[in-house]
């Protein structure tokens, strides 16, 4: 058994982290906190900035969650963590390249795209993943002007800004998310850090109507109350309930002593049934035991057949109108190239974080976050998770006594050979100077940038704040 006290183990361990968002920085913090190993860790991701799902995933009408960043920034900031941005594994740069100058690395990438439906009409404009969604109203650099990379993501500010009647199939945070800031006054959203061409789509909106569609019964939502209430008490938005009429205080009995979240969510839902209709412009419908079977349209979603099927009752279809559907029924991780990965899973194959090939233990590669278990939990379940994978990681270490990388030069000088220039942590805190000027002079805390283009030019030393 090797150990870090003497000899070549005196050296810091180079670990390098692909990707900056939550997982990865736990990642970060967890290796740099503890002492018996002497650690450089390298945070690398695609984008200019840290922070991903925090950044670009949750709503940004939630202020106090995306201050998890402050938290996160601090790990960046630690001398032991430096952050490349700017920098995408497999196109700028291979994962052998990477692992020649590491000794260890570790895959926290996220799950950054949508589960769809494969039904009629899913084709048609119009019909669109919640992860592109979120990415739009949150200033993700791919979804914005010069980045966009496919029609319907390109289409999304005018999709949204002719939306009367919206579709959303989940029954999870982010599909309250999304019919929040859908039926949510434009002018109610100016106080956040929304990108300007955001705020300027959803200011020209006019959503009447979002059909919220749950597969399962009242008690079986993955809501947190939190947002339930939040929801129920947006001004001028009424909601209704279906299958009419719907037993809640039977539900309610049912669940009250197995699930106190469910409890809770119902006891709102019979508050909300409990309120007269009133004069109300706008209305979010509450669909359960319920699922899509088909979009209708040529040119474009006009509307969706449902069917319902509640438990002793009699299965029966309708239809609604509809000028946009979204699917939030969880994410999906992506391959990245020279990374072992199942399609089935939608995940890196791995057990305890470290990586498996060919069903082994793959030396120096671990994976953390929801592409190792899943898009599963909040925020702070990536922190244990990641907890997990640098203890394997140091185990590791401290068992195997690693050589050297074979290529002894620092992970900077690579990325300089080949002509890339990566944005560092200073580069960063100019973006951040530039969105907060920006929306201090418009009377709020800061203003996302989203174009890629424009958050390199801010991260320029040279470039004046604002």
């Amino acid at each position: 058994m090797g150990s870090p006290g003497g000899g070549a183990a005196d050296r810091p361990r180079r670990i390098a982290i692909v990707g900056a968002g939550p997982s990865g920085i736990y990642a970060a913090e967890a290796l740099a906190q503890q002492a018996e190993t002497p650690v450089e860790v390298t945070v690398l991701d695609r984008l200019p900035t840290p922070f991903g799902l925090v950044r670009y995933g949750v709503a940004p009408d939630h202020p106090s969650i995306r201050s998890i960043r402050n938290t996160l920034e601090r790990t960046l900031d630690s001398p032991a963590v430096s952050f490349v941005g700017n920098v995408e594994i497999g196109r700028d740069l291979t994962i052998d390249e990477l692992r020649r100058h590491v000794d260890a690395v570790i895959y926290a990438y996220g799950a950054a795209t949508s589960r769809l439906l494969d039904i009629p009409g899913h084709e048609l404009p119009g019909a669109i993943g919640a992860a592109d969604l979120v990415a739009w109203y949150c200033g993700h650099p791919d979804v914005h002007p010069g980045e966009a990379s496919a029609t319907d993501r390109a289409s999304l500010p005018s999709l949204v800004e002719t939306t009367r009647r919206a579709v959303i199939i989940g029954a999870g945070n982010v599909a309250l998310d999304v019919a929040r800031i859908l039926i949510k006054d434009g002018a109610d959203l100016t106080t956040t850090d929304m990108a300007d061409p955001v705020l300027a789509s959803l200011a020209r909106k006019d959503v009447e109507e979002v059909h919220l569609v749950h597969r399962r019964g009242p008690g079986e939502t993955s809501f947190t109350t939190k947002e339930v209430r939040e929801l129920g008490g947006l001004p001028d938005v009424e909601i209704a309930f279906h299958p009419d009429p719907l037993d809640l205080p039977a539900v309610l009995d049912r669940v009250r002593a197995s699930d106190k979240v469910a409890a809770r969510n119902v006891t709102e839902f019979l508050a909300w049934q409990a309120k007269r209709p009133g004069a109300a412009r706008k209305r979010v419908h509450l669909h359960f035991w319920t699922v899509p079977v088909a979009l209708l349209g040529s040119d474009r979603v006009t509307g969706v057949r449902l069917a319902t099927a509640p438990p002793g009752g009699v299965p029966a279809e309708h239809e609604v109108a509809a000028d946009l559907f979204v699917t939030s029924i969880g994410y999906l991780g992506q391959p990245l190239p020279g990374v072992p990965f199942d399609d089935e899973t939608g995940r890196v194959p791995q057990v305890d974080g470290r990586v498996l090939r060919d069903g082994a233990f793959s030396p120096g590669e671990y994976v953390a976050g929801w592409i190792k278990r899943g898009p599963t939990g909040v925020i702070g379940t990536n922190k244990h998770d990641a907890v997990e994978t640098v203890g394997a990681l140091l185990h590791d270490l401290a068992e195997d006594d690693p050589p050297a990388p074979p290529d002894p030069r620092p992970l900077t000088a690579l990325l300089a050979d080949k002509g890339l220039h990566p944005l560092d942590m200073a580069a960063w805190h100019r973006i951040d100077a530039t969105e907060a000027a920006l929306g201090q002079a418009q009377g709020r805390d800061r203003a996302t940038i989203a174009a890629r283009a424009d958050l390199i030019a801010a991260a320029d030393e040279d470039a004046p704040p604002g």
